[in-house]
């Protein structure tokens, strides 16, 4: 199975930097893009180094999202998220990033130093347009450092937040992991600025340093803050269980119902997912989309020739956020919820958010 690679909208701002800059120095359009590639190679260049060590401790990756401070991995089932929250794991995975970065960083500059001596390494600024090989091994090695600020979601952040986790608890160390975060990044971006204006005033040197650490200090803000909204998420429907969210009034089908009854149930029902159930059993789940698909392909024929058997069943009981990201893991969009072998609802990520809605006024009505 392949790993989605996607790429962050924030990239585009990056672009719009990285133009800004060819104009203050008169150099053709063409660099300035390429100085953004070389920002995203970067990027792939620690995430590849990542995706060898969950290759190693057999860890399976759904899909990785490219952020200009790195990437973030998406497992494919919970025991793969699970085990890559494992201490030694996240620690090789903090190592793997910034050492891969700065491996390829040294490698660059030794080509440097041998092909084009006269090319200074030290010269300010640092990373520019007009010495695109430079820029490239010094993007690597801000990268690499960037990864060494335990600001969350950076590297050393999420082995604080490990560490924390410990002493706290899981959604305690999360948010202070988050907050801490945060205020790096609004330090980064106020440190940048104070810089920029002092170089204004001819106080002091420092204006190339300024965007980089005003960019940072956003995009690690920003991420801080997704990553915040995300376990806020988390930790309310930890709380919810199973019974309080499941659908009690859905319809059924049955192994030996034809394709057509089938379809003619799903145009009088509002479900998209349906249990396909033997007597009290149930035996799969199939879907309006795979209905059609098979009508339209083969024509008519029974629901037990398409229902998927791949289905888990909860209890009653079970945490909405273990069976969510059970769900997510296993791609599933129907988990029956099972009592005494019997089905008594059924949770789908279509009522999923109408009912938390539901759910939370309920809630709030019951404390007032």
């Amino acid at each position: 199975m392949g790993v989605d690679l996607r790429i962050h909208s924030f990239f585009l701002l990056l672009l719009g930097l990285s133009m800004i800059s060819i104009g203050t120095v008169e150099v053709p359009v063409w660099r300035g893009i390429a100085l953004w590639l070389l920002l995203l190679c970067a990027v792939l260049v620690r995430e590849f180094a990542r995706g060898l060590v969950a290759a190693y401790y057999g860890l399976q990756v759904r899909s990785v999202l490219l952020l200009p401070i790195g990437g973030l991995f998406s497992f494919a089932n919970p025991d793969s998220t699970e085990r890559a929250a494992a201490g030694s794991v996240q620690y090789t995975f903090a190592l793997a990033g910034p050492m891969a970065n700065f491996a390829v960083a040294g490698m660059l500059a030794a080509l440097i130093a041998g092909s084009a001596p006269q090319v200074p390494l030290l010269a300010h600024p640092l990373v520019t347009p007009l010495h695109l090989m430079r820029s490239a091994a010094w993007l690597n090695v801000i990268l690499g450092l960037l990864n060494f600020i335990p600001a969350y979601p950076l590297d050393a952040g999420r082995l604080l937040r490990n560490s924390l986790q410990r002493q706290r608890g899981a959604a305690p160390a999360a948010r202070a992991a988050s907050g801490i975060g945060q205020m790096i990044g609004l330090g980064a971006v106020l440190a940048g600025i104070a810089l920029l204006v002092l170089h204004n005033n001819g106080s002091i040197p420092g204006a190339g340093l300024s965007p980089w650490l005003i960019m940072s200090g956003f995009f690690i803000f920003i991420s801080g803050q997704l990553e915040d909204q995300g376990n806020m998420f988390q930790s309310v429907v930890d709380t919810v269980t199973m019974r309080e969210v499941m659908l009690t009034e859905f319809s059924t089908m049955s192994p030996s119902d034809t394709l057509d009854d089938a379809l003619f149930k799903a145009v009088h029902s509002l479900q998209d997912e349906f249990p396909v159930v033997r007597g009290p059993n149930l035996v799969g789940v199939v879907s309006r989309q795979s209905i059609l698909e098979a009508l339209r392909s083969e024509g008519n024929g029974y629901v037990q020739s398409i229902m998927s058997r791949g289905f888990q069943v909860a209890q009653p009981g079970d945490s909405l956020g273990a069976i969510i990201r059970r769900m997510s893991g296993g791609r599933m969009s129907l988990v029956p919820v099972a009592e005494d072998e019997r089905i008594i609802g059924i949770v789908t990520l279509q009522n999923l958010m109408h009912s938390m809605a539901l759910l939370a006024e309920q809630r709030r009505l019951k404390r007032q």
